[in-house]
């Protein structure tokens, strides 16, 4: 039973009767799944109130039953496969210009038939005729009411980050009635990422908007079902049920219907990233667009529209999470890159929180550590602190360890004025184990002009300290990503 549709249907007005004869349910069906709806929403904003359980109560898994679907010899597949194909045919002619290499009917035909489907040459060609010669369209100016409708699309933007140019992504999400637009900065367009934006926009806005227009991404359509009807990413409907928002997706190679947002994508990357392109993180360039994105709604109607948004709910949790178990190295295995956690948990499984830019380890519900998402693959995300009692049973381990040369700056140090004494570099680490790695680089620069006897010496005064801050400037990060050496 899809729960979800019943639920989106009763949302757009449906009857039960109405919304039980679209799904080939019982009405008594339709009827309980939508007064739990209502139920579980007006639980909600009770103080005593279980949210997450909730939560969880509403974005269950929903499902889809196309078993009973009938075939026709002309059917809705077909018709949109051959509107992708003529869509290609028009893509082709604005990139080559004027060209003679177009489809012919019959090589549209043979396409067509040989995706399996069952048709004759003639009812292909009255098709492509008929589609071909379609009138020039009208467009209706539309007017949205306050906290009506909001538009998402995602758009490209080239960056230099620490003197690397990369491709980047915008999460863009815009109001037409409040002209209004704010984008998030991500490094790809994945699931996690999706939902993160609506999330931390919702959250930003304090409410939702009546409905949310997208275009046919994957993150939204998962397929089609025929011309018109498709088959919605089950996430996005979890997100949906549970703010309250309608979907209305766009018809295909339609950017006009939601004009706005389309517009909107082009004026952020021109006004803020037109002039400004170079940064030494990628959190830099987050931050600069937040702040730029303030400066360029000073006239929009956000004070306005805000009064008029669906009231807002508790944060959705969107962590996926898994079991994952501890190899010999004390890593864990998550989405092809591996992790360090403390090195008791070696053969043991553990519980990963997998957010969109963070990892968090659990075992037996306690925290354990937490790292930084990796974008790459077979790579390693290592924190020395996990192995401080192997290195204590193991001194001489410590030199060549990954552990040590993914931190640059600790290993100048540990170069220095260490490299014969392993024993006390990792006894002073122990006792500062509670500290960041930050944190332990800060305290040993400082001091070790007071408790370290270099180990050569030259005619002039060394000032220690000196010398180690000006080592441990040369790098910008105390964490760096490598190879796994497995």
């Amino acid at each position: 039973m899809d729960k979800h549709a019943i639920i989106r249907l009763k949302k757009e007005g449906h009857s039960n009767r109405n919304v039980a004869g679209m799904l080939h349910i019982n009405r008594k069906t339709v009827a309980k799944y939508w007064n739990e709806y209502l139920r579980q929403i007006e639980t909600l904003t009770h103080e005593t109130a279980n949210v997450k359980a909730i939560q969880e109560e509403i974005c269950s898994e929903p499902t889809y039953d196309a078993s009973a679907r009938k075939c026709r010899k002309y059917t809705k597949e077909m018709d949109m496969y051959l509107d992708e194909i003529l869509a290609d045919e028009i893509e082709k002619s604005k990139v080559l210009g004027n060209h003679k290499q177009q489809l012919t009917q019959a090589q549209i035909y043979d396409l067509i038939v040989s995706r399996g489907f069952d048709i004759s040459l003639s009812t292909i060609t009255n098709k492509i005729r008929e589609k071909r010669n379609k009138p020039k369209e009208c467009f209706i100016r539309q007017e949205y009411d306050y906290g009506d409708r909001l538009e998402y699309d995602f758009g490209e933007v080239k960056l230099v980050i620490d003197g690397e140019v990369g491709t980047y992504h915008m999460a863009v999400l815009s109001s037409p009635a409040g002209d209004f637009r704010w984008a998030f900065l991500y490094k790809n367009q994945k699931k996690e990422v999706f939902m993160d934006s609506h999330v931390r926009f919702f959250e930003m806005m304090g409410g939702t908007y009546k409905e949310v227009v997208y275009d046919n991404m994957k993150n939204v359509v998962t397929r089609f079902i025929g011309k018109k009807e498709k088959e919605l990413n089950k996430d996005l409907l979890k997100l949906s049920i549970y703010y309250g928002f309608d979907i209305n997706v766009t018809n295909c190679f339609k950017g006009n219907e939601k004009g706005h947002v389309e517009s909107s994508v082009k004026i952020i990357r021109n006004k803020v990233f037109a002039k400004h392109y170079k940064f030494k993180t990628f959190e830099e360039a987050s931050n600069y667009l937040q702040q730029e994105l303030i400066v360029l709604n000073e006239k929009s109607k956000t004070k306005e529209e805000r009064e008029h948004l669906l009231p807002y709910k508790p944060k959705l949790e969107l962590a996926n999470i898994k079991s994952v178990k501890v190899n010999k190295y004390s890593f864990v295995r998550i989405d092809n890159n591996y992790y360090s956690v403390p090195e008791y948990l070696v053969g043991k499984e553990v519980t990963a929180k997998i957010y969109y830019d963070d990892i968090i380890i659990y075992s037996n519900l306690h925290h354990v550590c937490e790292h930084k998402k990796i974008d790459g693959a077979n790579e390693i995300s290592i924190d020395i602190r996990h192995y401080l009692d192997t290195f204590a049973k193991k001194p001489g381990a410590i030199k060549n360890s990954y552990a040590l040369k993914s931190l640059p700056k600790l290993k100048s140090i540990y170069d220095t004025y260490f490299s014969k004494k392993p024993k006390e570099f990792i006894d002073l680490i122990r006792k500062n184990q509670d500290k960041n790695i930050d944190e332990i680089v800060e305290f040993l620069s400082p001091n070790l002009s007071s408790k370290i006897i270099p180990f050569s010496t030259t005619k002039n005064h060394i000032n220690l300290g000196d010398i180690t801050r000006s080592q441990t400037n040369k790098y910008n990060e105390l964490c760096i990503k490598g190879r796994m050496p497995l």
